[in-house]
């Protein structure tokens, strides 16, 4: 890491509240913790520094709140393991919001700890200390976080701790909050806190199918002539990815998959007939209404997705859904999705349902059946008319192909990315899209991801649109300064694009000129400069890169800076358009921002 070491001597024990604060954050096994400063967890960050040594946690500085968050968010979709983010007061907090709602959106583990106050208003510096405090700063983001908490002694603080660190990772995971008033962090202990003993507060089992529930499910799945497997929220762990291939083969099922969730099948496999996609759209909306039988692990939007592929009604189907969402879903928000029709509902971790279906099916005594769908030809691509820019299927095509001997891990793919150059054979082949659906999270992410992948054997790369890039690039800095290695590659079709497609619908609609779509969402005149953006930040950078040939020169180069430790960022200017497929997809089902 480029920070200095410490200069100081470390005490042994703790002697303020904040030494003992940052101790629990190490029996943790939390490696690093992300910040932006601020003066309302300034005695946790001398602890951390000047106590701990900086080291473990180790601390991370980033540019904006929303970075920090998004970069633990990355970390722990490699990882599955929390990253801590100290996050300053009100202030620091509402910067963060989005980020904090992406993980929420995603099921992820983080554990947020933010300073307040100081309570006690006599120990308040004038002016700035009185706006930086809330009386309630975890009602910020209590609608979307699973637990917040504001105790109110050292010894109160470090069980609060451990607390949103076991409910961050109890499933479903989410991010937790813990509010440390300003003052406690920064009073005097008269004698050793106890720290809370982490051996008697295990993290609880994932739970299993009842088996009740489990007899049906197999009773349903051994009589399927048809049977269809929908992945959605599952591990990355390649035992349970193998359990999965394991299942489908053993029922006869054919599986769908999306981009939404990271890589949970291998896309080649012959049980795996239509690429990953944003929405299920095409042909593959014909395996849901063709299906005697749907398992569902934890898919997104089960209830959604089955009534837009049956045109509005319930599937013929017999559903198996197993899934521990239910858990978490409150009135704020609608990501419960459609309320989903279900024969068999199973409160149980999917992976969990998986082993228990292969034991209480048993090994087949008949000869594996055909895959009851083909595998369809791929639509050829539509050429684009723009000259001074390459379509995206091509900067696609380009890009994986140039990838692929070097053992690349996606942590990012764009809306429109054809879902038929998704080749995932591995979990970490492809790590998912950021939950939330909002921009800025791509940069945030993908340094995070690559902090966990960094000393491994994979090539960490992120394919990120412009818009996404510009609202988050400031995340590079961190991913420099640190030396995190990182391709990052840039569908610059200088738009937010996605809107166009809600203006050219509306104005079809209303008969009014589609010409127009494009008015207050183009980002020219001045173009951006997002290679040299990246070289400011001390990164290298290529581009614009107008054609498939210099894309592919330019990732020569990036594949070798990164190889070499390096932050590369290449502006690969593309069509104002989607691949077919998608295109298609996207205009019917497109998210709201």
């Amino acid at each position: 890491m480029n920070d200095t070491a410490p200069v100081h001597k470390q005490d042994v024990e703790a002697a303020f509240g904040s030494d003992a604060l940052a101790q629990i954050l190490r029996e943790l096994h939390i490696p690093y913790i992300a910040l932006t400063p601020g003066a309302s967890f300034r005695g946790l960050h001398d602890s951390l520094v000047n106590f701990l040594g900086n080291t473990r946690p180790e601390l991370l500085l980033c540019i904006h709140e929303e970075n920090a968050v998004s970069l633990a968010h990355g970390y722990a979709r490699v990882t599955n393991k929390p990253l801590a983010v100290a996050l300053h007061a009100n202030v620091g907090l509402m910067h963060a919001t989005m980020a904090i709602f992406n993980a929420w959106c995603d099921r992820i583990p983080i554990v947020m700890v933010g300073g307040v106050g100081p309570l006690d208003a006599v120990k308040r510096r004038p002016w700035v200390d009185w706006i930086h405090t809330s009386r309630d700063l975890g009602a910020i983001i209590r609608d979307y976080t699973k637990w917040d908490d504001l105790p109110g002694s050292v010894a109160a603080a470090l069980e609060s701790i451990v607390r949103a660190h076991r409910i961050a990772m109890t499933y479903p995971r989410g991010p937790t909050f813990v509010a440390l008033d300003a003052g406690m962090q920064e009073e005097t202990l008269s004698s050793p806190v106890p720290m809370p003993p982490l051996d008697r507060f295990p993290l609880p089992q994932q739970a299993s199918p009842s088996p009740q529930a489990l007899r049906d499910s197999v009773e349903l799945l051994r009589g399927a002539q048809r049977p269809l497997v929908m992945i959605g929220r599952v591990s990355n762990d390649i035992s349970d990815w193998n359990a999965r291939m394991a299942l489908a083969e053993r029922i006869g099922a054919i599986v769908l998959t999306d981009i939404k969730t990271g890589a949970s099948f291998p896309t080649a496999h012959p049980r795996h007939p239509f690429p990953p996609s944003l929405y299920v759209n095409g042909p593959a909306t014909r395996a849901i209404r063709d299906a005697d039988v749907i398992l569902s692990l934890d898919w997104i939007d089960l209830g959604g997705t089955v009534r837009q592929a049956c045109e509005g009604t319930f599937p013929t189907a017999r559903v198996i859904s197993c899934s521990l969402d239910e858990y978490i879903h409150n009135g704020w928000n609608m990501d419960y999705q459609a309320l989903p029709p279900a024969d068999v509902a199973m409160l149980a971790s999917p992976d969990a349902c998986v082993l228990a279906l292969l034991e209480a099916l048993g090994p087949r005594d008949t000869a594996l059946p055909v895959p009851w769908l083909e595998r369809p030809a791929p639509e050829p691509a539509e050429p684009s008319a723009a000259s001074d820019c390459m379509p995206l299927a091509d900067m696609a095509r380009v890009t994986t192909e140039a990838l692929a001997a070097h053992h690349p891990s996606y942590i990012r793919l764009p809306l429109g990315w054809p879902g038929e150059l998704c080749r995932f054979a591995h979990p970490m082949d492809y790590i998912g899209f950021d939950g939330g659906g909002g921009i800025g999270s791509g940069p945030g992410m993908a340094v995070g991801a690559a902090l966990a992948m960094r000393g491994g054997d994979r090539l960490p790369v992120a394919v990120l649109g412009d818009g996404d890039y510009l609202m988050g690039l400031t995340a590079l800095w961190t991913g420099v300064h640190y030396g995190i290695p990182l391709l990052v590659v840039i569908a610059n079709n200088q738009s937010f694009f996605n809107d166009e497609l809600h203006q050219e619908r509306v104005a079809r609609l209303r008969g009014r000129p589609v010409e127009n779509k494009h008015i207050g969402l183009r980002m020219t005149d001045p173009e951006f400069d997002l290679a040299g953006l990246a070289r400011n930040q001390g990164a290298q950078g290529s581009g614009p890169v107008r054609n498939a040939a210099d894309l592919a020169s330019a990732l020569a180069d990036g594949i070798a800076a990164v190889q070499a430790g390096h932050v590369f960022v290449i502006d690969a200017r593309v069509a104002p358009e989607y691949a077919r497929a998608q295109a298609g997809s996207l205009m019917r089902h497109i998210p709201q921002r």
